[in-house]
């Protein structure tokens, strides 16, 4: 579906700040995502599945070599583990599931983790499964969707215009082409960025159409989460309002993807974060993300159900496919332990917890300076 606004009109909408205004945008773009998608959502949890020490240089990222930030480090986790964090997500309500790695890409070794630990999540739980895992060829995209990856998640993170800001060691043209080849692959693609960059409100707008253009499935919004060390960790936290008004602007240009509130969220909008799914968010990212803490899943699905949205789990085409059952699973349906238990099990801390494996990198020496953009 092409945007619902010009070029033109979204500069004029990105000017606006009386807030009347704005909720009568939010009310606009409300109409458009309950013309598009009724009442569904489409909720996703997370498991950083490899974390710390990255190479590349990107100026948001307290994993980056070249920031200062303290950050969790360990290596790839096991496939069992990456099971262990599906089946917490599934107990919290989530309906997809993303394994998530740093860097520009993975190892022969690590890859099969990956693949092996889909195979599990899509053999034991009823949920989606999605990867992000970096660059990589059209044969590796193909791998993944026979392992039963869904979908694949790979940010343009800012305008192709500010870009140079915010990576000089990942290029841009490189995350097109891993775009490329997911599409030739047969994936879903899930692409966004992250808003509070430097960037100005027209290279907001460039993002938006330039996303337009890619036809993602999905479009995550980050918002920054300012960390000390790192390029942008000076930068103060986006007004709410300001991240209302883009959510709808995103909306209206790109009418058709399925939108997400993730990184940053919590942060920057606080008490206003229903009123940014009533700006056409169709889910967020629940529990934790990759190095910093997010809201309580019970919270998040109270705030969709309180908006009329239905948060069940819906329809799921893996291996071992299972009819939605909220309040636990069918007697001989699973193996494994009811829901309620494994919610009880989480909350007491008996789930592998990465924290517990993991060591805190407090870098003694001090990084190497950020590169110049070009």
């Amino acid at each position: 579906m092409p945007p619902l606004i010009s070029f033109e009109e979204a500069l004029e909408l990105g000017e606006i700040s009386d807030r009347e205004q704005i909720a009568a945008l939010v009310e606009r773009a409300w109409e458009v995502r309950r013309e598009n998608f009724g009442d569904s959502t489409d909720m996703c949890s997370l498991v950083n599945a490899k974390s710390g020490g990255c190479a590349e240089d990107c100026g948001f990222c307290a994993q980056s070599r070249y920031a200062e930030a303290d950050t969790p480090m360990h290596a790839m986790m096991d496939p069992e583990q990456i099971l262990e964090h599906a089946r917490a997500a599934e107990a919290a309500g989530a309906h997809r599931f993303c394994m998530v790695t740093q860097g520009q890409g993975l190892s022969k070794r690590d890859f099969a983790k990956v693949l092996e630990g889909t195979r599990l999540v899509a053999e034991h739980t009823n949920l989606k499964r999605c990867a992000s895992i970096g660059h990589m060829s059209a044969e590796r995209a193909k791998q993944l969707r026979e392992a039963g990856v869904q979908r694949v998640h790979h940010n343009v993170e800012s305008a192709r215009s500010y870009y140079p800001e915010v990576s000089t060691t990942v290029r841009y043209e490189g995350r097109l082409r891993t775009i490329d080849a997911v599409k030739e692959a047969g994936l879903e693609t899930c692409v966004g960025g992250i808003l509070n960059l430097g960037e100005s409100p027209r290279q907001r707008i460039e993002m938006a159409f330039e996303l337009s253009e890619l036809e993602p499935t999905s479009v995550p919004i980050n918002l920054l989460n300012p960390r000390a060390g790192t390029k942008f960790g000076d930068r103060p936290l986006m007004d709410p309002w300001e991240v209302v008004k883009w959510v709808a602007i995103f909306r209206l240009i790109i009418p058709s993807a399925l939108f997400r509130l993730c990184g940053g969220r919590v942060e920057n909008l606080g008490e206003l974060q229903p009123l940014a799914v009533k700006a056409g968010l169709n889910g967020v990212m629940m529990g934790n993300f990759l190095t910093t803490l997010g809201a309580e899943p019970q919270e998040d699905r109270q705030m969709f159900e309180d908006l009329g949205l239905n948060v069940a789990r819906q329809p799921d085409n893996g291996s071992n496919p299972r009819p939605d059952n909220r309040s636990g699973w069918l007697d001989g349906d699973s193996p494994f332990t009811p829901m309620e238990e494994l919610i009880d099990s989480q909350a007491e801390g008996n789930f592998w917890d990465p924290a517990s494996q993991l060591r805190v990198v407090k870098k003694k020496r001090k990084p190497p300076p950020y590169p110049k953009a070009a």
